[in-house]
Formats: C-alpha cells, structure tokens, sequence
C-alpha cells in the first residue's frame, strides 16, 4: 500500500500542470536565437562562381557554371554555414527549421532561371535596309 502513496504526489502533480509537450503540427515550433537550420538559396541572384562548393567541408554542394545548376545533397550537410560566409553574392542563407523529411535520399537541384528576350530590341530581320545612293538604285540601262 505504501508504494501506491509514492505515486499518488506524481499523479496529482500531473493532472493540473500543463503538459511538457507541444501539439507540434498545430503549434509550430519556435526555435531559439542561433539555431542552425537549413541552407536556402536564392537561386536568381547567384552567379556560379562556385566559393560555397570550394568551401564546405562535407562536399555537400555542386555548383555548373556551363549548365547553371546549383545542387545541395541534404544528407551530407551539416548546416555549419561556411557556404553562407563565403558566399559573395550573398544569396546563401540559413534558415531556422528543418526541411521537410523525404521518404527517400535525394539531392536537390536548382536551375538558373530563363531571362526573358528583352521586348525593346527590334530582331535584326527586322531592321529597315540601309538606303542605297541613287547611281546604285537605278539599273543600268543598255547602251546601244
């Protein structure tokens, strides 16, 4: 009997406090300040100059120039953001949280965006003809 009165201050310590646990997917989770996350990229202001891939120590990063693809294998990141300080650009960050968990191992890759062909240019087609001086202009006539 006497070990049921051991639990019965726990008992009750327990049904009126609130409890530890969050209701995670309702309650989104705040993360404290200097957190690692995970890396996000702006992908329209890079310039493929390659400093982030050079500089990880995991090789989680592929930079292409020729192609324009940047490529971040998640599983070998270790979110300890050298990338983000050599980045010149500065279109590397990390951000609180973590991605979302995939069924299966993936890299992730991103392409350089299609600039659209700038409208005010007129095609080459399309310019008027230079204009010829009129000895040119004229067909030569046939003497007889």
């Amino acid at each position: 009997m006497s070990k049921i009165m051991n639990f019965t201050g726990t008992i009750m310590k327990n049904l009126f406090s609130k409890p530890v646990t969050t209701s995670y997917p309702f309650e989104p989770r705040v993360y404290p300040e200097r957190t690692r996350g995970h890396i996000e990229i702006a992908i329209e202001d890079c310039i493929y100059c390659g400093m982030c891939m050079r500089s990880c120590p995991a090789n989680a990063l592929s930079v292409d120039r020729k192609e324009g693809t940047w490529s971040i294998d998640r599983f070998m990141c270790i979110q300890c953001g050298y990338c983000v300080e050599k980045c010149p650009k500065k279109c590397l960050n990390i951000i609180p949280g973590y991605p979302e968990p995939m069924p299966e191992k993936s890299i992730e890759v991103h392409h350089k965006p299609e600039t659209p062909a700038d409208e005010t240019q007129e095609p080459a087609a399309s310019k008027p003809a230079e204009a010829k001086s009129p000895a040119e202009a004229a067909p030569a006539s046939p003497e007889a």
